[in-house]
């Protein structure tokens, strides 16, 4: 007869002190006790497993809610996912003290000195900040998004099949999120109005929800493309695509399809083995030819009254329609306040975060629109690149556009140079995904956001992973299920 299993006695003495906290706290309307058994199994898994904890923030990214859209406690913070981030950033910090550290080739990647130089800047105009905690608040999330989706994420992708997990743990919950939006937006008829909020909570409008749709496309591409895959995984991947078409075009946002056909056509260049170089110089030549013809140009856009409509052909129109659109209207308006403030703090701006604080007394009579906003509650800059411009003056713009000329270089250099046709098809879907995102940054900005940094810089560190650890996969190698 099997001598029955020995618990120690201090499991007892624990059980029996949580018990009779549990019964105080909710004598006393106190509920919070509750989630002690899920604090410790994160602590836990913390120590031990933290590749199971980063993946459990994936998994719950797209699902995630601010408790600011809920009104509650006046606090702007997603859950459960920042609180999480910020103890992963806690525990790389330590782990680095202590010596012991994630890979340290990560650490001396060409595109992590990148990142350096963009934090430490941010650091130093978070000092000369013109709202000092604001902008330490605003360093903290993107240091702990930093952190764990890129330096910790990239570490656990030294294993190949950690970075198709991370895909499917992102997808299928964004999937749930699409089936969630398209019920909601059938009560109403699929109008364009409607499509602006029935996304909330889950997503704050439609811009940032097609935002990480069409960041996803190109993933969902690739996981389709993927030969060792068994039946049923294919099947509900095909239909999670279908719905994410689906949800990309209801979403009515314009800066995602435009972002999907300026990813498109990057493809095209890279299929046809275009240099990088080349491209830089057209696209240079083509800015130059915009600059120079800029009057004509507005007179051109100038020239279209469509509004943005139900009617999806007239949606596409109304994209250039500068003269009566007000959502558009109101985004020449704050690139306007932008310019006019880095003009009066062009090297250190007015502090990481600061924008929606300080950019009314910079809107023009002229510019303001029926939507324009003294209060600051109306947004931000609406752009990735003049956000920081005026935010932490001009080098806080040009270290941004460093680290999209970074990973376009090692992404170019690996589409070329890879053997291994699905290491291949997995960089160029993370290059095109964060394709889509540097597209839709010239009209709106997310990185403040839990549901389009996860993927950013996680998108980034599977291609640095994948430079640093996968490419000299033989070409008939598989990535492991």
């Amino acid at each position: 007869m099997k001598r029955a299993l020995e618990i120690p006695n201090w499991i007892y003495a624990c059980c029996a002190v949580f018990i009779a906290l549990t019964c105080y706290s909710i004598y006393h309307d106190f509920y919070y006790t509750l989630l002690l058994p899920f604090g410790l199994l994160v602590l836990w898994a913390a120590v031990y497993h933290l590749e199971w904890l980063f993946f459990f923030v994936t998994l719950c990214t797209p699902l995630s809610i601010n408790l600011e859209d809920l009104k509650i406690g006046g606090v702007s913070m997603y859950l459960p996912t920042e609180p999480l981030l910020a103890g992963m950033l806690i525990l790389l910090i330590l782990k680095l003290l202590s010596g012991k550290s994630i890979d340290r080739s990560i650490l001396k990647h060409p595109i992590s000195y990148v990142i350096y130089a963009y934090l430490i800047w941010m650091g130093l105009t978070s000092i000369t900040s013109e709202l000092p905690l604001v902008s330490f608040k605003f360093m903290a999330t993107r240091m702990w998004f930093i952190a764990s989706a890129y330096f910790i994420a990239a570490h656990i992708f030294s294993s190949l099949k950690n970075i198709r997990l991370f895909f499917l743990l992102y997808f299928f919950p964004l999937i749930a999120v699409i089936i969630y939006t398209i019920i909601r937006h059938s009560q109403y008829g699929f109008d364009k109005d409607s499509a602006h909020w029935v996304m909330e909570p889950l997503f704050k409008d439609h811009t940032s929800y097609g935002a990480v749709l069409a960041m996803f496309f190109p993933i969902g591409i690739a996981l389709l493309m993927r030969k060792q895959m068994n039946t049923l995984l294919r099947v509900l991947t095909a239909i999670g695509f279908l719905i994410l078409t689906a949800g990309i075009i209801l979403s009515y946002t314009r800066a995602a399809w435009i972002s999907l056909i300026g990813a498109a056509g990057i493809l095209v260049l890279m299929l046809l083995r275009i240099r990088l170089r080349t491209i830089i110089g057209v696209v240079g030549i083509a800015g130059l030819f915009t600059f120079l013809a800029w009057d004509d140009i507005q007179v051109s856009l100038e020239s279209n009254k469509q509004e943005s409509s139900d009617k999806l052909e007239e949606h596409v129109s109304s994209i250039s329609n500068v003269s009566s659109d007000a959502s558009n209207l109101e985004r020449l308006n704050r690139w306007n306040c932008a310019l006019e403030m880095f003009k009066e703090r062009p090297i250190l701006g007015w502090g990481p975060g600061t924008y929606q604080f300080v950019y009314a007394p910079f809107q023009r009579s002229k510019d303001r629109t029926i939507i324009s906003t003294n209060q600051g509650n109306g947004g931000n800059a609406h752009s990735e690149y003049l956000g920081p411009l005026c935010e932490e003056g001009v080098l806080g713009s040009a270290l941004f556009i460093a680290i999209l000329f970074a990973i376009s270089l090692y992404s170019f250099h690996l589409f070329y140079t890879l053997e291994n046709r699905e290491l291949k098809t997995i960089v160029a879907a993370c290059y095109l995904g964060l394709m889509t995102y540097f597209i839709h940054g010239v009209l709106n900005n997310y990185l403040d956001t839990d549901k389009a940094s996860i993927p950013f810089w996680g998108f980034i560190a599977a291609i640095v992973a994948i430079d640093i650890f996968h490419k000299k996969l033989p070409a008939t190698a598989q990535v492991p299920s």
